[in-house]
């Protein structure tokens, strides 16, 4: 059990895992300060945690500048308390036109383990400062959760089934890589009803976790919201789910196809 919450934890950070190195951000900003989105994560038909995101104003400013915080916590529910407890929470502050992290900072619970890092991106110097040292970078680099926000905002008009794109993240002690597949476009159900959706594969690595042949696939909606509705992947054994059930505060409406 606690390697399917391991898993549930990847999912999570999938969220991230749509975006490219030279992509062209859109000129209108798809989300705004006072929305609030929720997820539920299963394990089969077992409610296992929840994820609540939030995009806030803050009065605090990095270089002189303005920012929005970006705030999402992640707890285990129900049978999964005692199995293998989480209580995670993360922050990021985020420039409100390019969307480019200013700084970040999580702490994690997971059973016994714990872990808490404080990251600072110098746009100018392409260097991060987290605390096990400094990194340098080049190019566009977010933390998980800037890099969701900023992937809402894409130009993905020029996209064709099987492009592949790439994301650069850091996370813990290193700048990372992940490659995503589109597959085109879908109807999905999630909880708030039924949507028009664009589909993606990010690459997985298959081990004690998933299989030699596992596939995770993310459905983000087709409108101007761009909000990931839902994730499922194979393990071992069973099969992990996260869907959307709350979304308020958004700029634009949700358009169900149908609830």
């Amino acid at each position: 059990m606690r390697k399917c919450l391991t898993a549930l934890i990847l999912i999570m950070g999938s969220l991230a895992a749509f975006g490219q190195e030279q992509a062209t951000k859109t000129k209108e900003v798809a989300f705004k300060a006072g929305e609030q989105i929720t997820y539920k994560l299963r394990y089969g038909f077992l409610s296992a945690a929840e994820t609540v995101i939030r995009v806030e104003d803050t009065p605090l400013k990095f270089e002189g500048h303005q920012a929005l915080h970006i705030n999402a916590q992640a707890k285990t529910v129900g049978t999964f308390n005692f199995l293998f407890k989480v209580r995670n929470e993360y922050h990021s502050y985020i420039d409100p036109v390019t969307l480019l992290p200013y700084y970040y900072s999580e702490n994690r619970k997971e059973s016994r383990y714990t872990h808490s890092d404080r990251v600072t991106f110098d746009h100018e110097k392409n260097v991060i400062t987290a605390d096990k040292g400094q990194f340098p970078f080049k190019g566009n680099v977010f933390d998980f959760l800037s890099c969701y926000y900023f992937a809402r905002n894409i130009d993905i008009s020029g996209l064709n089934i099987n492009d592949k794109l790439e994301l650069r993240y850091f996370l813990e002690d290193g700048i990372h890589a992940l490659t995503i597949t589109y597959l085109g476009k879908e109807q999905v159900k999630c909880g708030l009803g039924t949507f028009n959706c664009l589909k993606f594969s990010p690459t997985i690595i298959p081990g004690r976790i998933f299989k030699k042949n596992s596939k995770l696939y993310l459905w983000i909606t087709d409108d101007k919201n761009r909000i990931p509705v839902k994730a499922n992947v194979e393990i071992i054994v069973g099969s992990l789910t996260m869907d959307l059930t709350q979304a308020s505060g958004l700029k634009y409406p949700l358009n169900p196809v149908k609830k």
